[in-house]
C-alpha cells in the first residue's frame, strides 16, 4: 500500500518533552508509518498509509493536550506574541523585587505583605494562566512538560508566601517576588524565543513574499489584471520593467536583464530573450517581456524551492534522536530531583521553608526549552541561509552527511564544463562530410542532449534540411539507434562501436589526435550486412569559470577530487589537468559510476557526487550525499540530497561549508542546553541558586541557544 505525507501545525508546545509526547501520540494512530515533530517550526510531518484521514491525527494531538490543524502550503506564519502582558507582568513584579535589591544597600523599603499579595496574584494566576492550562493538559495525558515545572515551582513559592502571610500576618520573609519574577522572566524568554524563531524562518517568508498577487494577462489582444489563482497554463503575461514575474514561463517577445538572486543566489542579473526560460518571483530589469506560462501553483519553481526548504527545516538531524530520548524522561526525573531536594533539606535542617525554595529553584532551572530548540534552530538557520545562496538542502540527513565528506566525485559535462559544446569537426570516411552531418542530425532531431543541440546547430549553419529519423531509440550510456533513408544507423561512443563490432581503424588516428586536444569524439556507423564506419564527429566544451577555484577550495579543505565521466580519456584528462584534478575515470556508463562510488565507500571514505544529467542519477543516489546542479535534469535533482540552484561548481564547497558550520552550531547549542542543567540543577539542589536567578538563567538559556543559531545568517560563502 502506498503512503502519503501530511503536515500539521501544532499549537501549545513549549519544550522537548512536548515534542516527544506529540510524536508518541501520532505514532500510535493506526496507519501512521512515521511522525516527526519540530519544536522550532511547530510542525509535524506524518507519513500515513493511503486511506487514512487527518481527523484521527488531529484528535490524537488534541488528546495529548495540544491544538492542531492541517498546515496549508500558503499559510502565513503566526504573528509575534503581544508584548503588553509581559510589560504588565514586569510592572507588577518590579515593586516586589526592588525592595530586595535596595536591602543590599541597607535600605529597608519592603512592602506590606497584603500589598505584595495583591501585586503577585494577577501575575501568578492571570498572566501565568497559560502555564496552568498547559501543565494540566500534560498531567491529563500522563506526562510532564516545561509549563508543568513552571506552574509547580511558582505555585509552591506563592503558596508558601500566602501561608506565611495568613499564619504570621506578614512577619518574616515572603517569596511573592520569586513567583512573580520567575513567571515574568519565563514569559519574556518565550517571547524572545518566538521572535528568534521567526527570524530563523526569514528564508521561507522571503521566498513566499516573492509571489506577486496579481498578473497582467494578455487575452484577445487586451491586457487585464487577474489574481494569480486565475492564471492558466499557456497564458501570455505582460511583465513591465521593475515588476516580478508572476509565474514560470518562456519569453516569447522582448529582451531584459532579470534578477534571480533570491531564487538562485546569482548576484548579478542575467540576460533573458526570446526562447529563454524565466522563473516566477524573479524581478524584470529594464525591458518589457511577454511570457507564456509553463508552470503554475505547486508545480512552479518557487513553490518547489519553498517545499524543499520547509521539508529540510521540518526534518530532524540524526543527533536529535539522542535529544529526544533524553527529553522523554527529563521532566519526571526533574520532578523526582525536586522532591528529593525538598525531603533532603527538610529532614537534614528542619527548615522546610528553605527546602521548598530550593525545590522550586530545581523545577525552574531545569525547564528543557533550550534542549528542544538546540538542533532545530541551527537547522532552520543553516538551511535558510543556504537557500539564500542558491543551495537547497532536501533533508537534515543530507546536511549531516555533507559535513563529513572525504571525496567529491564530479561528472564532467554540464557540471565542470559549460555544458554547451560545439561541433568542431565532422569527417566522413568516404569524404561526404555533409552527408555524415545530415544523417547525424536526423538521428538527433528529437533529442535534448547538449551534443545533439551542437549537431543540429551545425547542420543549420551548413544549410542542411534535416528529416527526422525513424525508430529512434536511446541506448543508455552509449548513444542512439535509428533508421535514416532505409539505413540502420548507430551514433555514439567508442564503447558502443566496439560492442557493435564496428572497425574504427579508418579514423582511429584522427580520433586519437582530437581526443589528445581535449575533444569528445562520437562515431556514426551503418549496420548493413557488415557494420561499416561512416565517420566521426568531434565536440569541444569549455570549463566553467568557477571550476578550477571550486577544486582548489575543496582541496584546501583536505577533500580529494575525482572526475567520473562517460567521455573519452583524452578529453577528460585535458580538463582534469586544467582544473588540478589528479584522479580521472573516463569512459564510464551510469552503472560504472555507481561501481566507482561504491568502491570508494568500501575503502572507508565518505563520498559526495556532483552531477546534472539523467545518467548521473544512479551515482547521486549511491553516494553518501548527492549534489545536483539546478541547471540539470529533474531526475538528477530528485536523486540528490542537495540541489545547487545555479551551475556554479564553487557552490559545492559552499554546501559542504554550511553543513560543517550548521553541525558545529548544533553541537554548541546542545552543549549550552545541557550545561545550564548540568550546572544549574546541582546549584539549585544545594541551595546556591534562588528561584529568581533560576528563572533568569532558564529564560537566558533559550534565548542564547536560538541567538547562537542565528549567527549562521552572517555566513556569506565562497561562491559568487
Amino acid at each position: 500500500m502506498t503512503t502519503n505525507s501530511l503536515s500539521l501545525s501544532i499549537d501549545g508546545m513549549s519544550c522537548a518533552s512536548c515534542v516527544a509526547r506529540v510524536e508518541k501520540a501520532l505514532k500510535q494512530v493506526p496507519g501512521v508509518v512515521s511522525a516527526t515533530v519540530n519544536l522550532a517550526t511547530e510542525r509535524a510531518d506524518v507519513q500515513v498509509r493511503d486511506g487514512n484521514e487527518a481527523g484521527a491525527l488531529l484528535a490524537a494531538v488534541e488528546k495529548a493536550g495540544y491544538a492542531a490543524h492541517v498546515h496549508a502550503p500558503d499559510e502565513a506564519p503566526p504573528a509575534d506574541a503581544p508584548l503588553a502582558p509581559i510589560m504588565l507582568a514586569a510592572a507588577l513584579s518590579l515593586p516586589l523585587v526592588l525592595p530586595m535589591l535596595l536591602s543590599l544597600a541597607g535600605i529597608d523599603a519592603m512592602l506590606p505583605g497584603w500589598l505584595q499579595l495583591l501585586l503577585a496574584t494577577p501575575v501568578q494566576f492571570v498572566l501565568g494562566a497559560r502555564f496552568y492550562r498547559a501543565g494540566w493538559k500534560a498531567l491529563r495525558a500522563g506526562s510532564g512538560n516545561m509549563d508543568l515545572l513552571v506552574a509547580l515551582g511558582t505555585s509552591a513559592a506563592w503558596g508558601l508566601s500566602a501561608w506565611q502571610l495568613l499564619r504570621h500576618g506578614g512577619h518574616g520573609h515572603l517569596y511573592f517576588e520569586a513567583s512573580a519574577v520567575v513567571i515574568t522572566l519565563v514569559l519574556l524568554g518565550k517571547w524572545l524565543e518566538q521572535r528568534a524563531k521567526r527570524q530563523a524562518t526569514d528564508a521561507i517568508r522571503a521566498l513566499n513574499a516573492l509571489r506577486p498577487q496579481v498578473a497582467r494577462v494578455r487575452r484577445d489582444g487586451i491586457d487585464v489584471d487577474l489574481p494569480i489563482a486565475q492564471l492558466r497554463l499557456g497564458d501570455v503575461v505582460v511583465v513591465r520593467a521593475g515588476e516580478r514575474l508572476p509565474a514560470d514561463g518562456e519569453v516569447i517577445d522582448g529582451e531584459s536583464q532579470v534578477d534571480e538572486s533570491l531564487i538562485t543566489g546569482e548576484s548579478l542579473p542575467v540576460a533573458r530573450g526570446v526562447g529563454a526560460h524565466v522563473t516566477g518571483g524573479a524581478v524584470n530589469g529594464d525591458g518589457l517581456l511577454l511570457v507564456r506560462t509553463t508552470a503554475l501553483g505547486a508545480e512552479s519553481t518557487l513553490s518547489r524551492i519553498v517545499r524543499l526548504v520547509e521539508s529540510a527545516q521540518a526534518k530532524k538531524a540524526p543527533i536529535q534522536q539522542l535529544v529526544d530520548r533524553v527529553s522523554a524522561v527529563f521532566v519526571p526525573v526533574v520532578i523526582g530531583l525536586a522532591l528529593l531536594t525538598l525531603a533532603g533539606w527538610g529532614v537534614a535542617t528542619g527548615d522546610w521553608e528553605q527546602a521548598l525554595l530550593n525545590a522550586v529553584a530545581v523545577l525552574v532551572i531545569a525547564c528543557p526549552c533550550a534542549l528542544g530548540l538546540a538542533t532545530p534552530a541551527a537547522l532552520m538557520a543553516g538551511t535558510g541561509v543556504a537557500a539564500r545562496r542558491g543551495i537547497l538542502v532536501q533533508d537534515a540527513d543530507a546536511l549531516e552527511r555533507a559535513q563529513r565528506v572525504d571525496v567529491v566525485a564530479f561528472d564532467k559535462t554540464g557540471t565542470l564544463t559549460e555544458g554547451h559544446p560545439q561541433l568542431l569537426a565532422f569527417e566522413a570516411v568516404d569524404g561526404d562530410a555533409r552527408g555524415l552531418l545530415s544523417a547525424s542530425a536526423a538521428l538527433q532531431s528529437g533529442s535534448e542532449h547538449a551534443l545533439a543541440k551542437a549537431v543540429l546547430d551545425a547542420a543549420a549553419r551548413e544549410g542542411l534540411a534535416v528529416v527526422p529519423a525513424g525508430a529512434v531509440r536511446v541506448v543508455g550510456g552509449r548513444g542512439l539507434s535509428g533508421r535514416v533513408d532505409g539505413h540502420e544507423l548507430r551514433l555514439g561512443s567508442s564503447r558502443f562501436m566496439h560492442e557493435l563490432g564496428v572497425d574504427l581503424a579508418p579514423s582511429r588516428a584522427r580520433a586519437d589526435a582530437l581526443e589528445a586536444e581535449g575533444r569528445t569524439v562520437s562515431w556514426l556507423a551503418d549496420l548493413g550486412a557488415t557494420p561499416l564506419l561512416r565517420g566521426l564527429l568531434a565536440f569541444g566544451d569549455r570549463a566553467k569559470p568557477g571550476a578550477a577555484e571550486a577544486v582548489r577550495l575543496l582541496q584546501a579543505r583536505g577533500i580529494r577530487c575525482v572526475l567520473l565521466t562517460g567521455d573519452n580519456a583524452g578529453s577528460a584528462g585535458v580538463l582534469a589537468r586544467q582544473l588540478g584534478i589528479t584522479e580521472v575515470h573516463a569512459g564510464l556508463l551510469p552503472e560504472d559510476k555507481v561501481a566507482r562510488i561504491e568502491a570508494l565507500r568500501r575503502g572507508g571514505v565518505r563520498v559526495a557526487m556532483v552531477g546534472d544529467g539523467i545518467n548521473d542519477a544512479p551515482a547521486l543516489a549511491a553516494a553518501d550525499v548527492g549534489l545536483a546542479m539546478g541547471s540539470g535534469t529533474d531526475v538528477a535533482m530528485q536523486a540528490a540530497g542537495i540541489t545547487l540552484m545555479r551551475g556554479d561548481p564553487r557552490l559545492v564547497a559552499d554546501a559542504l561549508d554550511i553543513a560543517h558550520l550548521t553541525r558545529r552550531k548544533i553541537h554548541q547549542n546542545l552543549f549550552w542546553a545541557f550545561i545550564y542543567n548540568v550546572v544549574g540543577i546541582p546549584l539549585a539542589a544545594f541551595g546556591l541558586l534562588n528561584p529568581v536567578l533560576a528563572g533568569a538563567a532558564m529564560a537566558f538559556s533559550s534565548a542564547s541557544v536560538v541567538g547562537n543559531a542565528l549567527l549562521l545568517r552572517r555566513w556569506k560563502g565562497a561562491g559568487r
